[in-house]
């Protein structure tokens, strides 16, 4: 009779690109996967703008983790907010149970990282996650509203001021999305407004926009930006955000009614891990082989791991062409030993969109930029997300937005209060 081996239960934190990667990766031969997140959906952050932007809808982007696990009886979803790992028992503690594992990787990604600015997080908006963006989807609708019947000049100016903190893709591209509503959907679905009215503001502390992929493109999207009656503020940093009053580094102090953040990410905390184990910005120090340092059995992957090689000193971007080349390459280790080999990051390119027609584009020493780029980025962004219906429904909206400018998902919808529902945050 064939001798049973049990599985080795291998417990993974994060239903993101690292950690979707690794599970369908891993051979189901040896391995019982347990995945952990707070949601029950993959989603892809390339297009939280817009979801915020009211371009898309939350489902359009969003995959059910169960379906896709479906096909995987090997691998369980567990809903619940990570409190404790305990790597002396090999425990991970969520807020609803505790799970032992024989192996644990971490791949939660990335959240917002407010650079010790106080209050912040309870006062800005945010396009980190899918319920940030609707949340800022909401607030943007509810300004154009509330201006639309506001009588008093000065106070609807207040009410339409929108500043974008942060000039890399996600500030670059929201940004070009408040400008292409204010050029193109106001003087058709909000004829009580003057676009005049709406004043748009991005700030980028850095000399140009888009710095880490290089000067052409930072031009371009600058270019792109004013074209879309967007203002850019190259060279200023914000200090602080008190009462709707932004101050910045040079003391000058400015009410802006919405603003939306998207300055820096830094690892998502995960408490019970060794103070030794973070490095720069919160992430978690791995080696080569995306081990955690000093920890037996515990791996690292994604924006939340920080591996610094010659190429990437200061680590890798926390971008997901990382992530899913990482999960891949430790997924084949732990199946095959025999093939490990240290993580090489093969860069396929970057890209940013501005709006309709307005795309820059990175691939080897190639820049592309305007329709073209736009087509490619569009392509890209396509073909990445999960769920055939998720694809048509994303290129039917697009398609339509393309035609017409108008879209059906401009619909403010306030969450009713009561009953309060406290554990969802737990």
């Amino acid at each position: 009779m064939a001798e049973v081996h049990e599985k080795e239960k291998v417990v993974i934190i994060g239903g993101g690109f690292a950690g979707m990667n690794l599970a369908n990766k891993l051979d189901r031969n040896k391995y019982a996967v347990e995945v952990i997140d707070r949601n029950n959906f993959h989603s892809f952050p390339p297009l939280f703008y817009q979801i915020a932007s009211s371009g898309l809808d939350a489902s359009n982007i969003s995959f059910p983790l169960r379906r896709e696990f479906k096909k995987r009886p090997d691998t369980t979803y567990h809903m619940g907010h990570i409190k404790k790992i305990d790597v002396q028992a090999r425990t991970v503690t969520t807020s609803y149970e505790t799970l032992p594992y024989d192996r644990l990787i971490i791949a939660a990604g990335s959240t917002n990282n407010y650079f010790g600015m106080q209050g912040l997080a309870e006062t800005v908006f945010g396009i980190k996650t899918v319920a940030e963006a609707s949340h800022t989807r909401d607030e943007i609708l509810d300004r154009l509203e509330r201006g639309a019947i506001e009588k008093d000049p000065d106070r609807r100016r207040k009410l339409l001021s929108f500043l974008v903190v942060g000039g890399g893709p996600s500030g670059v591209e929201i940004a070009g999305a408040l400008g292409e509503m204010k050029r193109d959907i106001l003087p058709r679905e909000y004829p009580e407004l003057n676009p005049d009215d709406v004043r748009i503001v991005l700030v980028e502390g850095a000399p140009q926009l888009l710095g880490a992929m290089g000067e052409k493109a930072g031009q371009k999207a600058l270019e792109y930006l004013k074209d879309l009656l967007v203002e850019v503020r190259l060279n200023t940093v914000m200090k602080g955000y008190d009462d709707k009053l932004v101050t910045f580094a040079d003391g000058t102090r400015e009410y802006w009614e919405t603003l939306i953040w998207t300055a820096g990410v830094c690892g998502e905390p995960m408490p019970g891990l060794p103070a030794e184990t973070l490095g720069r910005g919160g992430r978690i120090k791995v080696d080569e082989y995306n081990r955690v340092e000093g920890l037996e059995n515990v791996f690292a992957i994604g924006d939340i791991c920080l591996m610094t090689t010659p190429d990437y000193p200061h680590g890798h971007p926390q971008v997901a062409q990382v992530a899913i080349q990482q999960a891949r390459n430790l997924a084949r280790m732990m199946n095959d030993v025999k093939q490990a080999r240290p993580f090489r990051y093969r860069d396929k390119g970057s890209m940013a969109t501005v709006g309709k027609n307005r795309a820059v584009v990175n691939i080897g020493n190639s820049f592309l930029s305007g329709r073209i780029a736009w087509w490619a980025w569009m392509f890209i962004h396509l073909i990445s997300i999960m769920g055939m219906r998720n694809k048509l429904n994303v290129m039917l909206n697009w398609v339509w937005n393309y035609v017409t400018y108008s879209t059906s998902l401009r619909l403010l919808m306030r969450p009713a209060k009561y009953p309060l529902r406290k554990h969802w945050g737990d």
